[in-house]
């Protein structure tokens, strides 16, 4: 008799286990998470392509303090320009994407290159403060607070080549500047044929969006230079070569001959 308990008894427990199993193995399955990407320092890569993360946007603290541009720009508008203009835009687009968290995956740049496979209720979001974060990204790395001068390596000789002369490349890239009517940007760009050229865009747009490839570019919002220079544009523009980070131009140029 005490056989047949303990037996049964036995019996009972593993039914129990065996309904246990059954029931949490596919939970424990469906939460695992795929890799998405690899964190390296302050910097997270989507092993998707090398660009600018969106898992999630993160805002990089400036390479420099505030007022160490002074020579073009004060530290006041330095400080609310990085700290609540461009913070707006991570927070922005990082909410955005909270609905569609597959797109989280992706690289801003990928994003704004296939803007019509975005969907159509944050696409004009994702336009907007994907194109901020990247564009304001570029611009801090782009200035340095021992900048200025004449441009030094092959981006010089390619800008001599181009445009004739250096002083001739600034008279032009300036004059894209001011004749941006309103928010925007100018930029010097590699065209899909390889070649240099000037350029603006509107609000945040990225020449990526058109194909092109942002080697350098200045900020031609008001929020970028008001505090100093009130509707004085032109003066900004100018000023704003010395702070121009070469080193860092070059970059970027040598990545751009890649890219095409």
């Amino acid at each position: 008799m005490i056989s047949i308990l303990i037996k049964s008894f036995i019996w009972f427990i593993a039914g129990i286990v065996l309904v246990v199993v059954t029931i949490f193995q596919p939970q424990q399955l469906a939460a695992a998470p795929a890799p998405v990407s690899i964190a390296q320092g302050n910097q997270v890569q989507s092993v998707i392509s090398q660009g600018l993360s969106a898992n999630p946007a993160q805002l990089a603290p400036l390479p420099y303090a505030y007022n160490a541009l002074e020579k073009a720009i004060d530290a006041e508008t330095m400080k609310i320009h990085h700290d609540k203009h461009h913070k707006a835009y991570v927070d922005n687009l990082n909410n955005a994407l909270k609905k569609y968290p597959q797109l989280q995956g992706r690289t801003i740049e990928a994003m704004l290159r296939d803007l019509n496979s975005i969907p159509e209720d944050i696409r004009t979001t994702v336009r907007n403060n994907g194109g901020g974060h990247l564009n304001h990204t570029m611009f801090w790395e782009i200035m340095s607070p021992t900048g200025g001068g004449l441009p030094t390596g092959n981006i010089a000789q390619e800008i001599n080549k181009t445009f004739g002369s250096f002083e001739n490349f600034q008279k032009q890239f300036n004059t894209a500047g001011g004749q941006r009517f309103g928010s925007g940007w100018v930029w010097l760009v590699r065209n899909p044929k390889g070649q240099l050229q000037i350029t603006n865009t509107a609000n945040q747009d990225s020449p990526i969006m058109d194909g092109l490839y942002p080697i350098m570019g200045n900020d031609v919002w008001e929020h970028a230079y008001y505090l100093r220079y009130q509707n004085r544009r032109a003066d900004y523009l100018s000023n704003w070569w010395n702070v121009v980070n070469w080193n860092e131009v070059n970059k970027r140029a040598q990545a751009s001959r890649s890219s095409t």
